[in-house]
């Protein structure tokens, strides 16, 4: 009889189920911003865009306001403490749902005894390998004037990246960030960020990718390659690619 690591089931007595977490099943947890805007489909917070299991926490008093405009100052214990609760019940990764909490990922990574992916932006330096010579990687997020070098360098971002945000959009940053309300234009929201995306192509011909950093943008992913031509990289495929790592397929 084969044996089959992800469904164990065989005669009785052929195997043992290995015991020692609370809940199994979902391989990956997700500390999340405290936030009430809508959770569309296809983002980071709506569990329906993931083609496997998670497990989700809450950071209270985590706002998006404070993590992206404030660098999260007084965050760092509180994520620890959720990070660390998200392990115990078993998760075997970690990943937020704030691309700006790469300002964290040495320290997350350091308190943990799992990996710790904090940031589509990650992705930079895997991006500029497939490239071309003479092109590099472009990010385009929710807020430009917060990235500072400390949220690039925790990654192993280079600085001089170029970036565009859509902070100046009506739609996407003030929902988004600033709680100017719970429901969410869609159609204005993919706008702001084509928008964004457009305008650092066009700032940046050399640009030949773009990375999203904001975990709310995937959504949108599509219509931003489709306006600039590009291959666009964004918090889903790097969440699935860590994924992959944490419960390889069994062929």
């Amino acid at each position: 009889m084969s044996f089959d690591p992800v469904r164990p089931f065989g005669a009785p007595g052929t195997h043992v189920a290995k015991g020692g977490k609370a809940v199994y099943g979902a391989a990956l947890g997700i500390l999340m911003l405290e936030a009430r805007f809508a959770r569309v489909y296809g983002e980071m917070g709506n569990a329906r865009t993931w083609p496997f299991p998670v497990m989700y926490r809450v950071v209270r008093g985590a706002s998006p306001d404070r993590v992206v405009c404030d660098g999260a100052q007084g965050l760092l214990a509180p994520f620890i403490e959720a990070a660390r609760d998200l392990v115990d019940l078993g998760v075997d990764g970690i990943t937020t749902n704030c691309g700006f909490l790469s300002i964290y990922q040495r320290e997350l990574s350091q308190a943990l005894d799992v990996p710790v992916a904090t940031s589509s932006m990650m992705q930079v330096p895997w991006v500029q390998a497939t490239l071309p010579s003479g092109k590099r990687v472009g990010i385009v997020t929710i807020n430009a004037a917060g990235i500072t070098p400390a949220h690039l360098e925790g990654i192993g971002v280079p600085l001089d990246t170029p970036i565009t945000g859509t902070e100046d959009g009506p739609e996407f940053f003030p929902v988004i960030i600033k709680a100017a309300r719970q429901d969410l234009d869609m159609a204005q929201a993919c706008a702001d960020v084509v928008e964004a995306a457009q305008r650092l192509v066009a700032q940046n011909p050399d640009v030949g990718a773009i990375v999203l950093e904001c975990t709310n943008m995937s959504p949108y992913s599509a219509a931003v390659r489709a306006a600039t031509g590009l291959p666009v990289y964004d918090i889903y495929s790097m969440v699935t690619w860590f994924h992959a790592g944490l419960q390889p397929r069994s062929f």
